[in-house]
C-alpha cells in the first residue's frame, strides 16, 4: 500500500538511529558500498568506473565510490525526514526507483542488499537497538522500490 504506518515514537527512534550513522555520511556510505562490492562482486558491474577495482582499499579511496556512497546516504536521509508524510516520502522514492529501473536497470535485489549492510553497520557501531529502530524504515524503502519496479514492468 502507499500509506505508511509509523507511530510518532517509531519515527523518532528511527531518526535517532539514522542520525548516528548519518553524521559520517561519506565514510559510512563508502563503507556500505565497499562491503556490497566486496561481498556481492556482481553489483560492481553496474558501475563501469568501479569494475577494475578489486581491493577494498582501492575502492575506499575512489572519489566515485565516495561520491556515490554520500549520494545513497543523502537519499535515505531525505526519506527519513519524511517518514511521517507518505506523500513526501513517495515523492522521493518514486523518481529514484523509476531511474534505477528504467535508465540504470539495477536489479531491485540490490536495494535489499544495501539496506541489510546499513543495518549490519548500525548494529556493529551502535548496537542492536539502533538496528532494530531502523529496520522498519529499510523494509518500507525496499517495499516501495519493489512496487515501483513492478509498475515499470520488472
Amino acid at each position: 500500500s502507499s500509506t505508511m504506518s509509523f507511530s510518532e515514537a517509531e519515527v523518532q527512534s528511527a531518526r535517532g538511529a539514522w542520525e548516528k550513522i548519518y553524521v559520517d555520511a561519506e565514510d559510512n556510505g563508502t563503507t556500505v558500498l565497499v562491503r556490497m562490492f566486496t561481498e556481492h562482486p556482481d553489483t560492481k558491474s553496474y558501475f563501469t568506473h568501479f569494475k577494475g577495482m578489486d581491493s577494498a582499499e582501492e575502492m575506499k579511496q575512489s572519489e566515485q565510490v565516495r561520491g556515490h556512497g554520500k549520494k545513497v546516504f543523502s537519499a535515505i536521509n531525505n526519506m527519513v525526514q519524511h517518514l511521517d508524510n507518505s506523500e513526501a516520502f513517495l515523492g522521493i522514492v518514486t523518481p529514484l526507483g523509476k531511474k534505477h529501473a528504467t535508465q540504470l536497470k539495477i536489479d531491485p535485489k540490490n536495494f535489499r542488499i544495501i539496506c541489510d549492510i546499513i543495518l549490519q553497520l548500525m548494529e556493529e557501531k551502535f548496537g542492536g537497538d539502533c538496528k532494530a529502530s531502523f529496520e522498519k524504515v529499510t523494509n518500507e524503502i525496499c517495499t516501495h522500490l519493489n512496487n515501483i519496479y513492478k509498475e515499470e514492468g520488472w
